[in-house]
């Protein structure tokens, strides 16, 4: 289950990093147009809701990951792999998530069209460079991070 779960989680992140990705530039050619379409609405809420579906399956990985439930203890802190899974890596994707929900929330209530996009770039913007931030990404061998 805990492998399943681990390559979904790794696959998965390619795709919601495309969708952020998408909705900025998006965001950023729609400014112009004085229109908010529905299109422009889907884009946004399918990029949220990828986000949350990896942060219920990563919370998944986090509970059931026995290796990290035995090294919380003492010293847990001082490990490098330990501190980035139980610390790094899952408040910064919580923040991430927080800050794309709450400006698309945002956006949704203003009245502008080029005030809603413009929210929508800054704040999933924000969101993706958190997010960029947090991943273990291969070039950080001491995390176990790969390509897949």
């Amino acid at each position: 289950m805990y492998n399943g779960l681990l390559h979904a989680h790794s696959g998965l992140r390619w795709i919601a990093l495309c969708l952020i990705l998408l909705a900025i530039i998006n965001a950023a050619k729609s400014q112009t147009s004085g229109k908010y379409l529905k299109k422009d609405k889907m884009i946004n809420l399918f990029a949220m809701i990828l986000l949350h579906t990896q942060l219920l399956i990563g919370l998944g990985l986090f509970f059931i990951n026995e290796k990290l439930k035995i090294n919380y203890g003492e010293g847990w802190m001082s490990d490098s792999l330990f501190r980035f899974f139980g610390l790094e890596h899952l408040l910064g994707m919580l923040i991430a998530i927080m800050i794309v929900t709450i400006g698309r929330k945002k956006a949704e209530k203003l009245t502008g069209t080029r005030d809603k996009h413009r929210k929508i770039m800054v704040s999933y913007t924000i969101g993706l460079i958190v997010i960029l931030a947090s991943i273990p990404w291969p070039f950080r061998e001491v995390l176990g991070g790969s390509w897949v």
